[in-house]
Order: structure tokens, then C-alpha cells, then sequence
């Protein structure tokens, strides 16, 4: 008897671990599969165009690397947004220095530019001068003058754009159109749809 239980017992030895291994992997299978499933993540909204601060009655000035004035902003409130890094003002005034000292002024009953200011759409009343000059070639450029409702302005690379009715005074000149394209750069102005001009014998050119 005592024979035959040592044998039972050691035939059933050589399966035990077997039937561990079979228990535990059942275990672990049912573990996993009672274990509750990960909440979906929601995936991260857009960012929603709300204003995260604002100014009142503010002067906002930048600065090139040498410590030299580029450009001033000022108005009498300011909304910025983070989504698009803009900021909206109401009653802008900007000044803006371009390659030489080149002064632009802007103005306009609300504006939306850039982070520094180098892009401005103006709206309202939009009013651009670009003071008369002389370029690096040693020519002298009259005094330049934009009126619009919509005005686009591009103060680094002095061009400005509008796609609304425009009057445009250069010196002794004056022009009226639909549409405007003026690089200063490049020295070439593109005016579209109902062009009218009135050009005065003598004018600066």
C-alpha cells in the first residue's frame, strides 16, 4: 500500500508542474480579461480663438538687435490671442522703421497685426503714409499716402495691399482704384478695376 502510494505520488509529481503552468496562464487569462478597459482619451480640442489678455490705453514698442526703435503700436484697447498670436486694437496708431530709418506711420479705427507688428491689417478709416525718402541708390521718393476702409499692410518689406476701393497720393499725384498692389521694394504699383489718376507737371517722381 504504502508502494503503492509513493508510486502514485510520483507519477503525479511529474505533472504537477504542468498543471501549474496551465492554472497560472488560465489565471493570468482571466485577470486580463476582467480587467477594465482604458477610458478612450478625448483627443485634445482646437484651440478656440478667445482673447487670454488685454490692454487699455497701452504704447507697445519693439527694438532691433542694436537697440534701435522698430516700430510703436498704440491704441486705446487691445484684445491678444494665443491661437493665431495676434493681437486686435481699437484706434491704432503704429510707427514703423523700415531698412535706413524709413518712417511709416499707420493708422485706423481697429487693426489685427502680428506678433511684431512687421503685418497690420487696418480697417476703418484705414490711413498708411510712408514718409518721402531717399534709397539706397540715391533716389528721392515723395511722400506716399493710402486711404481705404481695408488696408494690408506689409511694414518689413514695405508693400501694402488692399482688395476694397482705394486712394492713393504719391507727391503732386493721386490715384483711385478698386483694388491696390504697391511694392515700394520693387517700385511697382498695380491698380485694378475703376482707375482714375490726376498727374501734375513738375511732380517728384
Amino acid at each position: 500500500m504504502i508502494n503503492f502510494l509513493r508510486n502514485t505520488w510520483q507519477q503525479l509529481s511529474l505533472y504537477l508542474p504542468v498543471v501549474l503552468m496551465s492554472l497560472l496562464a488560465f489565471g493570468t487569462y482571466w485577470l486580463v480579461r476582467s480587467t477594465p478597459q482604458p477610458l478612450p482619451t478625448d483627443a485634445p480640442a482646437p484651440p478656440r480663438h478667445e482673447a487670454d489678455y488685454f490692454l487699455r490705453k497701452f504704447s507697445v514698442k519693439t527694438f532691433d538687435d542694436a537697440g534701435h526703435l522698430k516700430s510703436e503700436v498704440m491704441g486705446t484697447d487691445a484684445r491678444h490671442f494665443p491661437d493665431t498670436d495676434t493681437l486686435e486694437i481699437d484706434f491704432v496708431r503704429i510707427r514703423s522703421f523700415g531698412a535706413g530709418g524709413h518712417l511709416t506711420t499707420a493708422t485706423a479705427k481697429r487693426a489685427v497685426t502680428n506678433a511684431d507688428a512687421s503685418e497690420v491689417e487696418l480697417f476703418g478709416d484705414a490711413h498708411v503714409v510712408r514718409e518721402a525718402l531717399v534709397d539706397a541708390a540715391g533716389n528721392s521718393q515723395p511722400r506716399g499716402e493710402f486711404r481705404g476702409e481695408f488696408l494690408h499692410a506689409f511694414l518689413k518689406t514695405e508693400r501694402i495691399k488692399s482688395h476694397k476701393p482705394v486712394e492713393l497720393i504719391r507727391g503732386n499725384d493721386s490715384f483711385t482704384a478698386d483694388s491696390l498692389d504697391f511694392d515700394n521694394v520693387e517700385r511697382v504699383l498695380q491698380l485694378k478695376g475703376r482707375v482714375k489718376g490726376t498727374l501734375l507737371p513738375g511732380a517728384i517722381r
